[in-house]
């Protein structure tokens, strides 16, 4: 139906007017909570981007996370201080480091790219961590938030909390764009059949590496916002941990939907505040929500919208000599 194509901008909508509602009822605190989230739904995004859409299960997504952060720290200790630059170049250095990384890792398949994925992301974590001029273990404060130009004050939390979704906003049409290209339907070949596509002549090894690339420095784009959100960052954003949650977030949502990152990010960064209230040990039952969408809604929670949405046909009959057959094999 028609009026779906406009529940994304709905949804847009209603979060650009959260902070004023919030400012009016006293709840500030969530403007800084939700913009979090934003961040972590764009990270999710560009994971699901590759392990949903090409079908590339990486295990070190949060590698390039971290990288993006510390491009951010090194040209703002430099004496950088537009975001307009900052940001950009976070996204360069991490699709750089993405595609020197897939240049390897892209040339093993099943768990073996999973495990090399790990171990360049742990080779990043350990880079971080003897970084003594940011802070190695310690980690390091930005000292103030990239500036906005354009008469914008970056030190309000209000504008600042619309830039990320702005960005945000920007980065799914353009990967909404991305998969209904030649590009994006190669790219689903690829990850639905290999063997085939490379018959066909496509540039199997090229396109992964693009799309991994991109991936990349998306994630860069993350980390950037995530430091300038917590005016902090540390080499614990790289870890391993840190991957498979984003990985988590992705399956919650629904690999290889298009909201399936965001929507996942958003759930499970709720939650894990909402549980945080109640137990220090949020693990726990995170862990068997998790179980309970696997087996209630396999396909992610995103998923569970289209299934209602799309109208149900029903199965064609069977000759009743194919159901006589398949009564006297049984």
């Amino acid at each position: 139906m028609k009026f779906e194509r406009w529940i994304p901008w709905v949804v847009c909508a209603l979060l650009a007017l959260f902070p004023l509602v919030a400012s009016s009822l006293g709840l500030d605190f969530y403007v800084s909570f939700v913009r979090r989230a934003m961040i972590f739904a764009l990270a999710a995004a560009s994971l699901n981007f590759i392990l949903g859409f090409g079908g590339m299960a990486a295990l070190g997504h949060a590698g390039f996370l971290g990288v993006g952060a510390y491009a951010l720290v090194a040209l703002s200790d430099a004496g950088v201080e537009s975001a307009w630059i900052l940001w950009p170049a976070a996204m360069v250095v991490a699709g750089l480091v993405a595609a020197l990384i897939g240049l390897i890792a892209l040339r093993t398949r099943g768990v073996y790219l999973i495990m090399s994925t790990l171990a360049f992301a742990q080779m990043l974590y350990y880079v971080a961590l003897s970084l003594r001029i940011y802070g190695g273990d310690d980690g390091y404060n930005l000292m103030a938030r990239p500036s906005f130009g354009l008469g914008l004050d970056s030190a309000d939390e209000a504008t600042f909390y619309w830039v990320v979704l702005g960005l945000l906003a920007l980065v799914m049409v353009g990967l909404n764009r991305a998969t209904h290209s030649r590009f994006g339907h190669a790219l689903m070949g690829l990850r639905d059949n290999e063997t085939r596509m490379r018959a066909m002549g496509y540039p199997v090894f090229k396109l992964m590496l693009v799309a991994f690339a991109l991936s990349g420095a998306l994630a860069g784009l993350a980390g950037a916002l995530l430091v300038s959100h917590n005016a902090f960052v540390s080499p614990s954003v790289m870890h391993w941990t840190q991957s498979a949650t984003l990985i988590v977030m992705v399956v919650i949502g629904g690999v290889g939907l298009r909201w399936g990152g965001p929507v996942g990010a958003v759930v499970w960064i709720g939650l894990e505040e909402l549980v945080k209230q109640f137990t220090e040990y949020w693990h726990l039952p995170l862990g068997l929500l998790l179980i309970v969408i696997v087996f209630v809604a396999p396909r992610g929670l995103a998923s569970v919208a289209e299934h209602w949405r799309l109208p149900r046909r029903p199965l064609p009959a069977e000759p009743a000599g194919a159901v006589l057959t398949k009564g006297e094999g049984a």
